[in-house]
């Protein structure tokens, strides 16, 4: 299954979380089990020869990803959660958004200093909460070997923000 065959299996809802913005929906994607693997496969394949410990799998559908390639690739799993859904004591950064302020946790004994990170998430915007992660990593004394997406939205310049930090998407989208 190539890039384009897995986007195909993306719902674009217009208007969506507000007017004026169309949502790349992945659900359907996960819905179909061939195309939910191929995509799996294909961030396999980017990650196969990286040398890394965990993942850090960012909420919620990062989740989705991170959990599928851990357990392919026998890593750990960090889970980066907005605040107050973690049970045990957290490190937490906070990042601005267009409209405010928000926040990522990760438990505070997730990294060890010098664990080799892959970040993972299933969509690259503005690159605010991909770049929070990296923060909350890094504040542990964890390394980031990558970020992974299977969704860019390069008309958001999120990659800028992510410099000096590789970044892997499957499929783009350079407009709107």
């Amino acid at each position: 299954m190539t890039e384009e065959t897995i986007k195909k299996h993306i719902r674009n809802v217009t208007d969506f979380p507000k007017k004026g913005i169309v949502f790349r929906d992945i659900t359907t994607l996960l819905l179909n089990g061939s195309a939910f693997h191929e995509t799996v496969n294909l961030l396999l394949e980017e990650l196969k020869d990286k040398r890394f410990d965990k993942f850090a799998a960012i909420e919620a559908r990062g989740f989705v990803f991170g959990g599928a390639l851990a357990n392919l690739l026998r890593k750990g799993i960090i889970l980066v959660r907005k605040p107050g859904k973690l049970c045990a004591e957290t490190v937490r950064v906070e990042y601005e958004l267009e409209y405010g302020i928000d926040a990522l946790e990760m438990h505070k004994d997730a990294v060890k200093k010098g664990d080799k990170i892959v970040v993972i998430d299933d969509l690259l915007a503005t690159g605010g909460t991909a770049l929070s992660t990296c923060r909350l990593v890094e504040k542990l004394g964890g390394d980031i070997v990558e970020l992974v997406f299977l969704v860019e939205l390069s008309f958001l310049s999120g990659r800028e923000k992510l410099k000096g930090y590789p970044v892997y998407s499957i499929i783009d989208y350079a407009t709107e």
